[in-house]
């Protein structure tokens, strides 16, 4: 059971909280990260980090959490540090 209030933003979504574990030679050490995410979080890193245009669907999704508001969901971008050397 979730005792917080699930984000309202469409039908669909985005659904009741789980944890998350990022595994990258880029994820932050010791950091934890309270941003939520949702499964098209991955894709919003991929559109963000390539200069991508926002794929409609996540431009909506986002704008249903907006309209209701709430916060869009996260790019994993503030759990990740891509200024590390390799």
């Amino acid at each position: 059971y979730d005792h917080a209030t699930v984000p309202k933003a469409d039908r669909w979504g985005p659904g009741t909280r789980i944890p998350a574990i990022i595994v990258s030679p880029f994820a932050k050490k010791g950091f934890v990260d309270h941003t939520q995410y949702d499964t098209a979080s991955v894709l919003r890193l991929i559109t963000h980090r390539f200069g991508l245009p926002t794929l409609p669907g996540i431009k909506q999704r986002d704008a249903a959490l907006v309209s209701n508001g709430n916060k869009p969901m996260g790019d994993l971008t503030n759990a990740l540090d891509f200024t590390q050397a390799q």
